[in-house]
């Protein structure tokens, strides 16, 4: 069974991160641009690859947690100083991202939307 939830901006993100169970289900975070009022992203790259992950997710047969992360606005999102590109927990190049925490496995941009690449990453510790 896959949990959803949604989180919006960082200080969300960093207060979500500190009540993580690290005996409790797997956490992935897809980071993604704010979505427009018609529902999709800024970042065409990010409505590519939603759809598949999500698509995945439904499929998916094992207890994770799937946080999906709202980084903001084009522009909050290219300034260099934004936090998810500088925070050591992230540090975001593109999005969308998608991270196990605390482990090591990380997809980026187009890798996204590759489903044997999503296959391998939720199915690693098996």
């Amino acid at each position: 069974m896959v949990t959803y939830v949604e989180i919006k901006g960082f200080e969300e993100f960093a207060k979500y991160t500190e009540n993580i169970d690290p005996n409790g289900a797997p956490v992935f975070f897809f980071f993604s641009g704010s979505k427009l009022p018609d529902g999709n992203s800024w970042c065409p790259d990010c409505v590519e690859a939603e759809p598949v992950v999500k698509a995945y997710l439904t499929e998916l047969k094992k207890e994770v947690i799937f946080a999906y992360v709202d980084v903001g606005d084009r522009e909050y999102w290219k300034d260099r100083a934004c936090p998810f590109r500088t925070d050591s927990r992230t540090k975001l190049m593109v999005i969308p991202t998608l991270i196990k925490w605390k482990g090591v496995q990380r997809l980026e941009g187009s890798q996204c939307n590759k489903r044997e690449l999503l296959q391998m990453m939720f199915e690693e510790e098996d």
